[in-house]
């Protein structure tokens, strides 16, 4: 078992401040931290819930946008009009349009997967679906992976490659916790399919796309470069069963179980796998980032996630002698309100997205942002 801290800190021992300054674009820049001479700077403003960000190239950016648009940036503007309106997506609480990735041979196919929740028969649920890309417009759709039971709360749902080139997909508890342990339903799992939406064949549970389960609501994964270790993060039980909070940061390894709603927060039980990392009080912890580029150095060997209730960046600090292990961790961007996608441009900069305008943040103007620490 990957037990290494098992920490509850207060908010307040985890945030560091900034001191606000222009840069030469007349774009709002702020220091980082006394400790580091990054700064960060608005990217584009006046989107609405920006849940995925991926680069296609240099100049190009697509955005998943919660209730249902797909944005693009070009050389840094925000287009006026969405590459694609999904009409199907559902969007009335925490679910809509979310996960977003580039197939592993994007340069040669174009191929891009999005993953989204929509109602059929009063009934919600999450579709993983491939289309062209074709700069100007979306083409050739098509549902590789359904019926990934979705709610209101805990609907998932990440999407992302990973290094053996297989699509991995965190689903939700969709408020029904006992399922999470049910290998028989995709609650509260991680899945891993192959590009076309059948199974792998050395997947750890004949004919299931289950890769681990016993989660709450996982909604950040990302891999140690050069290596098979996947470091997640997922939502805790905030408050309504103990101490509010709970957040989890992981280390996963298939088949494995990590507890929910067996064990969490800083619970342990036998067969069951405990987190790196928990936070109480909570984070919200929305994505997951390993900054893999050399170019800003503060980062290297970190695993980065956006909090929403924490209002910031978590930093966690990897220990480079053992890449499942955590040394440390602190926050940093704690003025922007709630973060939530984090990614790592061509540049080698980071870029993450505010989300204030998802009914639950103080909306800051031209809300909400993609903001880039350069």
């Amino acid at each position: 078992m990957n037990i290494i801290l098992n920490l509850i800190l207060s908010a307040s021992f985890l945030f560091s401040g900034g001191c606000k300054s222009e840069n030469e674009n007349n774009k709002k820049s702020y220091k980082n931290s006394e400790k580091t001479s990054t700064q960060t700077e608005v990217f584009v403003s006046n989107l609405e819930v920006p849940w995925s960000i991926v680069f296609t190239s240099n100049e190009r950016v697509l955005v998943n946008e919660r209730p249902g648009r797909m944005r693009v940036i070009i050389d840094g503007k925000l287009q006026d009009e969405p590459i694609k309106t999904f009409n199907e997506v559902s969007s009335g609480s925490e679910e809509g349009l979310m996960g977003l990735t580039l197939d592993p041979d994007y340069a040669s196919n174009k191929l891009i997967y999005v993953s989204f929740a929509y109602e059929k028969d009063s009934d919600l649920w999450v579709k993983v679906v491939r289309y062209m890309d074709n700069v100007s417009s979306l083409s050739e759709e098509t549902t590789i992976f359904d019926k990934i039971p979705a709610a209101r709360f805990h609907a998932g749902c990440r999407i992302k490659f990973g290094p053996d080139n297989k699509l991995y997909i965190t689903t939700g508890d969709a408020g029904e916790r006992k399922f999470a342990q049910d290998l028989d339903k995709l609650h509260g799992k991680i899945l891993r399919i192959n590009p076309d939406g059948t199974i792998p064949a050395d997947n750890p549970f004949a004919n299931s796309p289950i890769w681990s389960y016993g989660h709450r609501n996982p909604q950040g994964i990302d891999w140690i470069p050069g290596t098979d270790i996947m470091w997640q993060t997922e939502h805790g039980p905030s408050g309504f069963d103990g101490p509010g909070g709970g957040d989890e940061v992981n280390v996963i390894v298939k088949d494995k179980n990590y507890g929910w709603p067996e064990v969490s927060h800083l619970d342990s039980k036998e067969g069951m796998v405990s987190p790196v990392l928990v936070f109480t009080p909570a984070e919200a912890p929305a994505s997951g980032l390993v900054y893999k580029s050399g170019k800003l150095a503060e980062f290297k060997d970190t695993f980065l996630f956006g909090c929403l209730r924490g209002n910031g960046i978590m930093v966690v600090k990897i220990d480079p002698n053992d890449k499942s292990k955590a040394l440390s961790f602190y926050k940093i961007a704690t003025e922007y309100g709630r973060i939530r996608d984090i990614t790592e441009g061509p540049d080698g900069y980071i870029y993450f997205s505010s989300s204030n305008k998802d009914g639950r943040g103080k909306i800051q103007d031209g809300d909400d942002k993609i903001y880039r620490i350069r």
